[in-house]
């Protein structure tokens, strides 16, 4: 053993190892092959557990406490004629009495009880439909959950109630087959649709393919021959400067901007000629298909709605009991709920205030 040729320098620079020693021969520092096999080198040993340097993903990963709910179609039925509560769930059958005035007039005399006035009484009658969705969570299903910051029991309240609201806003588009109870689309009161008019192009759409074709006149017109159409069934009980709502499809309604030479789009035109005209959008208007199951069987439906005539409202979407929740149902680990809702669909009291057209 003997001290290294360097300790020297590396004291004088402040490096000192007390009692360290050279164990190597001076000439195993120039070559390590003359130590030979008189040298150790062994390896590091076999590990007995599995390889990995890191620690579980999950300690590193984050949760968004923010949840992002998958979104459905808009409920539009509303938009288009209030919501009001009609009797009860207990109802089975909603009657709605009609008054008409009738009457006549003769020449006048002294002596001569003449013509009479009186009143006609009708009672339209629309069925209560029912119907309910349940939910059920567990004790540990619960717990899991909270795991992953989610309320799985608020969550799937909610879901029910959603459930309930869309088949609700259904109704009131179509109604409950089967049953007395229509919606504003096949209301059989209604008077029969119009046909779009030729398009240069050659068809009867404002849209095909997901290009607008039709040009901003051709799109106008047949709005205005909807216009057309209602003052005649109205027998001038609504003029173009009444409130009126354009209903049809979300796709449709794009075609409103298509515009003329003149950098005007059909919307503007709408907007200059009928001041108080409003649009409603809702996918019952389009054609059913896979992608929108809710869609008309009839094709593309557009209808222009005077909501209120002479002070009277042309229609209004009704139900006997908006939400019942049942009390939660305890059991060994788990709970259970009922929910329920009612309908009449959409009662259509003025239905010559509607003209509506199929085929845009």
């Amino acid at each position: 053993m003997r001290r290294h040729q360097n300790f020297q320098r590396l004291e004088d620079l402040g490096v000192y190892f007390p009692g360290a020693v050279d164990m190597l021969p001076e000439e195993w520092k120039s070559d390590y092959r003359l130590a030979g096999p008189r040298l150790a080198a062994d390896a590091q040993p076999t590990l007995v557990s599995t390889p990995n340097a890191a620690i579980p993903a999950i300690l590193t990963t984050f949760i968004d406490p923010q949840l992002l709910r998958v979104l459905l179609s808009p409920m539009a039925a509303t938009e288009i004629f209030p919501e009001v509560r009609k009797g009860s769930y207990t109802d089975q059958t909603i009657m709605y009495p009609v008054v008409e005035h009738v009457g006549q007039v003769d020449s006048y005399d002294d002596f001569n009880a003449g013509a009479m006035s009186g009143v006609n009484m009708t009672w339209e009658s629309r069925n209560v439909y029912n119907y309910q969705t349940g939910l059920t969570y567990g004790d540990m299903e619960m717990d899991r959950a909270a795991l992953g910051r989610i309320s799985i029991a608020s969550e799937k309240r909610e879901s029910a109630i959603s459930t309930l609201n869309n088949y609700q806003n259904l109704t009131y588009f179509f109604g409950v087959q089967g049953l007395a109870l229509y919606g504003i689309l096949n209301d059989p009161a209604l008077y029969p649709p119009l046909a779009p008019s030729l398009k240069a192009y050659g068809g009867l759409k404002w849209a095909t393919n997901g290009s607008i074709l039709a040009t901003a006149l051709e799109v106008y017109r047949d709005i205005q021959a909807l216009v057309y159409q209602l003052t005649s069934q109205c027998n001038g009980n609504v003029s173009e400067e009444d409130e009126l709502i354009l209903v049809t499809s979300p796709t449709a309604m794009l075609a409103l901007t298509a515009t003329n030479n003149f950098n005007v789009n059909v919307y503007t035109l709408l907007k200059e000629n009928f001041p108080k005209m409003r649009f409603v959008r809702a996918i019952q208007y389009g054609p059913n298909s896979n992608d929108n199951n809710q869609g008309s069987s009839i094709g593309t439906v557009v209808q222009l709605i005077a909501p209120k005539v002479k002070g009277q409202d042309t229609g209004f979407c009704a139900y006997p009991e908006k939400l019942r929740a049942f009390p939660i149902v305890r059991h060994e680990s788990s709970y259970s709920q009922k929910m329920m809702q009612g309908t009449e669909g959409a009662v259509i009291r003025i239905p010559y205030a509607i003209s509506q057209m199929v085929g845009v």
